[in-house]
């Protein structure tokens, strides 16, 4: 019999927790799971797919604008936020199900309170104490609520899924991920919208090139940018709030959001007395093997901050356990290279593999093919969006070492391309593969010529 109450014992019950303990209990092993707030984690509830299923509904005002070209009359459309709020909210719902069923019928024993450290094989939940021979955390991150005078007033990423009423005026403070997709989501919805960001341009780290079109494609449609800028203060007022920014500027709106960044929630784990130590910004450090200071111990996911992606953590799980309990199989690390991502922006982005400016740190000559378009369905529908797609070559080997484009569902169509980069494709079998015509995607095997070294 084993001196311990589990084989492992996970806390947080999110994208990587739930994935390592279903894996785990189908081995035979002895699994228990911790979650206080709700099953499915930061993704599931207040992240990528509620964020998904609104900027599904924020595309249909220019659906209805686009159709007059096709011979289709919308002559009105209204647009009811609790409708979509509330259809949202029972999808979760649904959702929060399926991973309880998940991990049940998987064999995991699921106890609902939060947990913290006793000991480096001890957890205590609700004031029961539970031991594991090895111990996963896998509570994910929480949103970064910038210091200024009425901050108050603001909203973080997890509130702005619930609001009682829709804006007419808002403000997104932020140049990532979450902050240029809700831009564009309640302009998309029927707001006034701003994006406030203290750079020169949102989506720092991606290729330079799309950065500026995706900017560029955004404000012709309507975001306001505010670049260069930070709030210096919010002030509550009968007629809204009235937002002072760093450069002088003044704006009134109905709702701040603070889209900032997400850091690692550790915040009542009681990491100390297990002896796990931190790094920069509160992550829980780890090795190769996802282990902590505390051989028993282990992390992945957004608590560790390598990727803040889901199936990145989902990806880490399945090393962690095939490392951990599958001693017969080959060892497994981790491989962060060439992982595809998507920003549901408007119009979308999605890249895999290196940018220009990081190809061209690396490689002593590369080949860079661009083709920015309007679209073929824009010829009838009277939008003057337009896409970009762009490959990056090294010269040398030939192989294609990054991909990008922003457009209409770009990324369903980085998908497949992520796994051509992944193998190792050279252009030259880029250009081998025949196109499906007529689409935007055939684009990425048709560019023949060199638009810079």
């Amino acid at each position: 019999m084993s001196e311990f109450d589990f084989d492992l014992f996970v806390i947080g019950a999110g994208s990587g927790g739930v994935r390592a303990a279903r894996t785990a209990a189908a081995l035979g092993k002895k699994v228990a799971v911790a979650e206080g707030r709700f099953l499915g984690g930061t993704c599931v509830n207040i992240g990528c797919v509620p964020k998904k299923l609104f900027s599904y509904g924020s595309h249909f005002h220019e659906e209805f604008a686009q159709a007059a070209g096709f011979g289709w009359s919308v002559s009105h459309s209204d647009f009811d936020w609790p409708t979509l709020r509330d259809n949202k909210t029972k999808e979760i719902e649904r959702l929060n199900g399926v991973y309880h069923n998940l991990l049940v019928n998987s064999g995991v024993r699921l106890i609902e309170g939060y947990a913290r450290f006793e000991s480096a094989h001890e957890v205590s939940v609700n004031g029961t104490t539970y031991s594991a021979e090895k111990i996963l955390i896998a509570t994910g991150s929480e949103p970064f609520m910038p210091e200024f005078p009425g901050n108050e007033y603001a909203v973080s990423s997890d509130a702005v899924f619930y609001l009682d009423e829709f804006p007419k005026r808002a403000l997104v403070l932020g140049g990532g991920y979450i902050a240029v997709e809700f831009a564009g989501i309640f302009h998309g919805l029927g707001a006034e919208s701003h994006l406030v960001y203290r750079g020169d341009q949102p989506l720092k780290g991606f290729d330079e090139e799309v950065r500026q079109f995706a900017s560029e494609e955004m404000q012709k449609k309507g975001v306001q940018f505010h670049l260069n800028a930070n709030i210096a203060s919010v002030e509550k007022r009968a007629s809204g709030l009235l937002v002072t920014l760093t450069d002088g500027e003044t704006l009134e709106v109905d709702l701040v959001l603070c889209a900032t960044g997400r850091v690692p929630k550790t915040e009542g784990l009681n990491l100390d007395a297990a002896g796990i130590k931190q790094g920069k910004g509160g992550k829980v450090l780890v090795n190769d093997e996802f282990q902590t200071s505390a051989p028993s111990v282990f992390a992945l996911g957004d608590v560790i901050n390598r990727m803040q992606l889901t199936p990145v953590a989902l990806a880490e799980a399945m090393v962690f356990v095939n490392n951990q309990f599958q001693p017969e199989l080959p060892a497994k690390q981790m491989d962060y290279t060439n992982i595809p991502t998507a920003v549901f922006c408007h119009p979308n982005i999605a890249t895999v593999g290196m940018s220009e400016e990081e190809a061209r740190e690396v490689f002593d000559t590369i080949e860079v093919y661009s083709a920015g378009f309007r679209p073929m369905k824009h010829t009838l529908s009277g939008s003057d969006e337009r896409h970009l797609m762009k490959l990056v070559v090294d010269a040398d080997s030939r192989k294609v070492v990054g991909a990008h484009m922003v457009g209409t569902d770009a990324g369903e169509v980085m998908q497949g391309i992520a796994v051509a980069i992944k193998a190792g494709a050279t252009k030259e079998i880029f250009d081998s593969t025949v196109g499906i015509h007529p689409t935007g995607a055939e684009e990425f095997v048709t560019m023949r010529s060199v638009s810079r070294n």
